[in-house]
């Protein structure tokens, strides 16, 4: 009874594969077009209801099973074509359903294998009964594409989750290699510091009662030497922190606030893949330093736009210094600059117009 509730409540189908299956349902229509011009009886109308009602949990679970089991579906929904095809011209459809079910079998060759055998019989009984050509056309017809474009789709499908679980166990390990880089640089950052710490401070102690001065001494330098670890550990953990272009962005405010600079922000709202966004608040990082230390400037304009598929960075100052711009290109930030970008798959351009203008382009989807 738990396995019913749990069936009645659904879903029916993997979620995966959206409302496609169901609409597919809608061509049991065709067992109808018979009686467009010939009155049913009672009788066939409760057969063809109870053969609707067993066919369509029998597809729905198709979706769910794989090879082996799947077959006797397949075999169900061809019996029942078998069943109907000398009454009812329609039970094409239950030919062309065990076709599409042949999806389930993961071997190409054995899906395929499926539909031939499918097909086959179909066209070999039709002949040996007489039946009309308005069953046979339809069920080669449109049996034969729908059954080989469900096993490509599957084929696919499949495909695609396996690369999804890959990709999955890459980043899992990617994670982990990173937690034990983090684990090394600290404690190589700190094992040191910290039992050097731990030996000034039992020398300290030792010292205490005999020499005062001694023991100031190796007090303050106890002192700087946690400093000089607090300094070294905050700049690791700002490498290891991705920034985020809107945080960059109110830091360069308030920098260049700082320095009597005000700041013109024009950034157009979407969707920034995570390494574009790294790179542009790098870059608008380095483009903000330059202008803090060269340009003597007093109004930095920032744009970003999604241009063409492509982001676009412009960052513009009006500053007074005579600076060369290919010479300050030279420099290590800006090298540093264009070998991110470049290494994005975008362009970097700098030009010299009352003041520096900076031109980025980045691709939407810049890899990692």
């Amino acid at each position: 009874m738990e396995q019913l509730r749990r069936w009645l409540e659904g879903p029916w189908v993997p979620p995966h594969l959206g409302k496609a299956p169901y609409l597919w349902l809608l061509s049991l229509n065709f067992l109808l077009w018979k009686y467009v011009g010939v009155k049913p009886t009672l009788l066939e109308l409760a057969l063809l209801a109870g053969s609707v009602a067993l066919f369509v949990p029998m597809y729905l679970a198709c979706y769910w099973l794989r090879n082996g089991r799947a077959v006797p579906l397949i075999l169900a929904a061809f019996a029942l074509g078998i069943a109907w095809a000398p009454f009812n011209f329609g039970a094409c459809t239950f030919f062309i359903f065990a076709c599409s079910m042949c999806a389930a079998l993961e071997q190409p060759r054995h899906a395929y294998l499926g539909i031939g055998l499918v097909l086959g019989t179909a066209s070999l009984f039709a002949l040996a009964f007489d039946l009309q050509l308005n069953f046979l056309l339809p069920t080669l017809a449109v049996g034969a594409p729908v059954g080989v474009a469900s096993v490509m789709d599957a084929r696919v499908r499949r495909s695609g989750q396996m690369l999804m679980r890959k990709q999955e166990e890459v980043e899992h390990i990617a994670r982990i290699a990173e937690r034990e880089r983090i684990s090394r640089d600290l404690h190589d950052l700190l094992g040191h510091t910290l039992s050097l710490i731990a030996i000034k401070a039992e020398l300290a102690g030792r010292l205490l009662e005999r020499d005062a001065a001694a023991t100031a001494k190796e007090i303050k330098d106890i002192e700087n030497t946690a400093r000089h670890a607090l300094a070294e550990v905050r700049s690791a953990v700002s490498g290891y922190r991705q920034t985020g272009f809107a945080q960059e962005l109110a830091q360069a405010r308030a920098a260049l606030a700082a320095a009597d600079v005000s700041l013109d922000a024009d950034v157009q709202p979407f969707a920034m893949p995570a390494t574009a966004e790294n790179v542009l608040a790098l870059s608008l990082r380095e483009a903000v330093t330059n202008i803090l230390r060269h340009a003597r400037a007093t109004r930095c304009q920032v744009s970003v736009r999604l241009e063409g598929g492509r982001i676009a960075c412009h960052i513009r100052d009006n500053g007074a210094a005579q600076v060369d711009p290919d010479a300050l290109a030279r420099g290590n930030g800006l090298r540093g600059m264009r070998e991110r970008v470049c290494a994005a798959g975008g362009s970097l351009a700098l030009r010299a117009e009352n003041g520096l203008a900076l031109e980025l382009y980045l691709p939407m989807g810049a890899a990692a």
